[in-house]
């Protein structure tokens, strides 16, 4: 405040005495209410100005050094008043440069392509001749110069030919690629479209997993839904991801599409973006289609279309000492049936007179489904095995549905059920003493026979 002072002093001896005294009353005025504020920085900021504009501009120097101070103290101050939620995250800009790495562009196209359409030899007006009709209509027409497919049917479906039409060419691992357009920069009206991937054995309506887009609004989000590993069916669509907002599709220009599929993990990406990112879904795809519905107001053009075997490589995820273990186990289950023909076990549990599997079974049931799937050829009887408290009546039925949950849980793991025969034996085939708990703890068992 003595500075301050000082200064109105001297601006005393500089200027006139009327414009001084005009000068001194709005400088104590200004000084009075920042005091009253607890706004101090700002007084010696405002007097500074002041002096500049009295002096020439010879204190210039001087004020904007305090300026530069004073900007700093007023950032702390406003993160402070709003109870420094942000000092933890930034603070000020000079003090951090945060650099976000963006690596979703990642996409690499298989090595061996097993179908490719560039529609350049097509007749116009005519359908596509390495597509199949699977529902509503589709013609051949050129736009700006290209030759495309339009699919002009409010609810059209086609389907690329593949060696002949067969429907198991996609495999585990494999990538699909398409340009797409669509206008709707007058906004009156928008289609549903769809890349959908088939089991060999789906039909139309039953994917496997689908990328959805929906093409209305000013930005569109990008959908997958898929199947869970597992799910009994080849059609479930439990598992869903949606990229809100992703992109702008709708605006008359022409945008390229990407799927990757490597044995459980889909990847999809527009314009060399991935906007989707699943790592854990179900194999087993065998065809595609692509469908676009409500396509009444105008149609979806499609061109450059290629797909073919291999994908992006797969991440394995943060489970390798635990891949590593079930490894070894599964070693263990095949050495077992390599000596004896067979593979006992007292660890897969069920509820006290109930064939439902108890959460503790599950390192058992996945160290000998890893085994399984290694051999997939072989053939096991699945034996039930109870001990002798209880009724035949009750314990015979009893061992056969535990013996088929144990069936059902190995397909949930990828286990092909043809392989498997479950089998009751009640408390017929005892393995030790059923008059003690030891005993009788042994008799209860599971046994996979090979046939």
């Amino acid at each position: 405040m003595k500075k301050i002072l000082l200064l109105l002093v001297s601006l005393l001896l500089v200027c006139g005495t009327a414009g001084a005294q005009n000068l001194l009353k709005n400088l104590g005025e200004r000084a009075k209410n920042a005091v009253e504020n607890n706004l101090g920085n700002k007084v010696e900021d405002g007097v500074n100005k002041a002096l500049d504009g009295v002096l020439g501009g010879k204190n210039k120097d001087k004020g904007n050094d305090n300026a530069n101070d004073n900007d700093n103290s007023n950032r702390k101050s406003n993160r402070n008043n709003a109870d420094n939620e942000d000092d933890d995250i930034a603070g000020n800009a000079d003090d951090y440069n945060l650099v976000a790495q963006d690596a979703k562009n990642d996409f690499v196209r298989g090595s061996l392509i097993m179908f490719e359409d560039d529609m350049k030899d097509e007749m116009v007006g005519e359908f596509p001749s390495k597509w199949d009709l699977v529902r509503g209509n589709a013609e051949i027409a050129v736009i700006n110069g290209q030759k495309c497919i339009a699919l002009v049917d409010g609810d059209g479906w086609i389907t690329p030919l593949v060696k002949g039409g067969i429907r198991n060419y996609l495999g585990d691992v494999f990538t699909v690629e398409y340009d797409m357009l669509f206008d709707d920069r007058p906004k009156n009206g928008a289609p549903s479209i769809e890349l959908d991937i088939m089991h060999e054995k789906s039909e139309p309506d039953w994917e496997l997993f689908t990328i959805y887009y929906h093409m209305g609004g000013d930005k569109q989000d990008i959908d997958c839904s898929y199947t869970r590993p597992t799910a009994e069916d080849y059609h479930s669509l439990e598992g869903r991801t949606t990229a809100h907002g992703a992109v702008v599709i709708n605006d008359g220009r022409w945008h390229h599409y990407a799927l990757s599929f490597n044995e459980r993990a889909i990847k999809f990406y527009v314009d060399g973006k991935r906007v989707v990112n699943v790592p854990n879904a179900k194999a087993g795809a065998g065809w595609l289609t692509l469908w676009s519905g409500h396509t009444d107001v105008r149609p979806t053009y499609v061109k450059d279309v290629v797909i073919a075997q291999g994908a992006v490589d797969l991440y394995e995820r943060n489970a390798t000492d635990i891949e590593s273990k079930l490894s070894e186990a599964a070693a263990a289950v095949e050495k077992a049936i390599a000596e004896t023909g067979k593979f006992v076990t007292n660890n897969i549990l069920f509820d006290t007179g109930k064939a439902t599997l108890k959460a503790e079974s599950m390192p058992e049931i996945l160290k000998v489904a890893e085994y399984m799937k290694a051999n997939p050829t072989a053939r096991f009887e699945v034996q039930g095995h109870t001990d002798n408290q209880g009724s035949d009546a009750v314990n015979d039925p009893l061992s056969q549905q535990r013996a088929e949950a144990v069936v059902k849980a190995l397909e949930e793991q990828g286990v092909d059920p043809f392989n498997l025969r479950p089998v009751g034996k009640g408390s017929h085939e005892p393995v030790a003493d059923n008059s003690t708990e030891e005993g009788r703890a042994k008799n209860r068992r599971v046994e996979f026979i090979k046939k």
